[in-house]
């Protein structure tokens, strides 16, 4: 029987360790923490988007960076098999609006409990407390690490045929996620690529924003351009916030984020419904029924009430002028605002605010087959430590569980 060491109690160590376990293996889990799964208890806000309910295809065509890479690890364990996996061992999943898995309960706890039970039953060794300092090769080879209680305790060295690094990447530090992998990584000869916040809210430069902040928008089209260039489209919900923008639009958005100084614009279209004629006749109703206002009285229809300040504003139509006194030319520039409201990029929010790191090791120093180094024989990585993101629904953590699968089964078999 081999000794297999994991480095991180989180979703990719979790399952590294129940996949190795299965082929009879001792298997250890060293966890900094005082306790596994810091970051899955807190994702999807704490109800757990375990995963998306649908094929490899579509699993791939959501993965942002190097999603051929993940081909071996999501055909060894797609999100059905993480499913069946997870009813088998006794817990009760639902489907969500896009394909978005959820435990019936709402809770992420429930999760971590079913994993926690499932290792038991395998006999997996779970070590709190325990940070490892260096992973240790001999001839060549990975053949152990260096660990410590982290209260201050005495250095131990652990011996292992094999050692799976699942230490996450570096965003949500709190709950561990420091770049102790990317590290030891590095250490031993590994490329890394630059790690940034992905799946973030956007820091704007206009004032406006921060005058809206706590307005939801449902429905919105957002588009994010560099130059001429149209980055990301799409239609959905976002927040204004005290610093910019926030929400689901946004979040996605930020997986294709390049820099600041490339001078990123965000366009709103607030009524993509509506063509701008359609906008224009509707905007001559409210007028209508509304002539003998003040052009700032007469959006109440139109808008939110937050907005309608920022927008009067925003069309250089004076705030007390009659609506019947509104030219043309003033109501064409009203319609050309509501249908492409800027605002420029001025950066990302940092790490403490981020779901996922983008970067991490590059996955040409790693076999896709089995998650194993190229550099070192017998260390293998999985989750997010690896140059691997995703947008939301899901989609993150099921790289983490067929990672994390993929390693301990090839750690196992090897």
């Amino acid at each position: 029987m081999s000794e297999i060491i994991i480095v991180g109690g989180g979703a990719a160590g979790m399952m590294a360790a129940i996949a190795a376990a299965d082929q009879g293996h001792q298997v250890t889990i060293l966890e900094k923490n005082e306790k596994l799964g810091k970051k899955v208890f807190i994702t999807g806000k704490g109800r757990c988007n375990i995963t998306n309910d649908s094929d490899v295809e579509n699993l791939l065509q959501h993965t942002i960076r190097n999603p051929r890479f993940l081909y071996s690890a999501f055909y060894t364990f797609d999100s059905s098999r993480m499913m069946e996996f997870l009813e088998s061992e006794g817990l009760r999943i639902k489907t969500e609006r896009g394909n978005r898995v959820f435990p019936q309960s709402d809770h992420s706890s429930d999760v971590i409990r079913t994993l926690e039970k499932a290792m038991k039953k395998r006999d997996v060794t779970v070590r709190l407390h325990t940070k490892v300092l260096e992973i240790l090769v001999q001839d060549g080879r990975c053949c152990g690490v260096v660990a410590q209680k982290t209260e201050g305790g005495t250095k131990e060295t652990l011996s292992a045929d094999a050692v799976i690094t699942a230490t996450g990447g570096v965003s949500y530090p709190s709950t561990g996620s420091t770049g102790d992998g990317l590290r030891f990584a590095k250490g031993l000869g590994h490329q890394i690529v630059d790690v940034m916040p992905s799946l973030v809210p956007f820091e704007i430069r206009e004032e406006f924003c921060r005058r809206m902040q706590g307005l939801s928008l449902k429905n919105v089209s957002m588009k994010m351009l560099k130059g001429k260039k149209v980055l990301y489209e799409e239609l959905g919900e976002m927040l204004f916030t005290h610093f910019g923008i926030s929400g689901p639009l946004v979040l996605t958005a930020s997986c294709h984020f390049t820099k600041p100084e490339d001078d990123v614009r965000i366009v709103l279209d607030l009524k993509p419904a509506l063509s701008e004629k359609q906008l224009d006749e509707r905007i001559l109703r409210d007028f209508s029924k509304n002539k003998n206002s003040y052009f700032k009285n007469s959006l109440g229809k139109l808008l939110p009430s937050k907005m309608i300040p920022v927008i009067v504003e925003l069309s250089g139509i004076g705030p007390e002028k009659p609506v019947n006194e509104v030219t043309k030319e003033e109501r064409r520039n009203l319609v050309a605002l509501l249908k492409h409201l800027e605002m420029h990029v001025s950066g990302l929010r940092g790490f403490n605010e981020a779901i996922i790191t983008r970067g991490g090791i590059n996955v040409k120093d790693v076999d896709p087959g089995t998650m194993e180094s190229k550099k070192v024989p017998g260390l293998y990585f999985a989750g997010e430590v690896l140059d691997l993101d995703a947008v939301t629904g899901g989609y993150n953590l099921q790289i983490a569980w067929s990672t994390g699968y993929l390693a301990g089964l090839s750690a196992g078999q090897n």
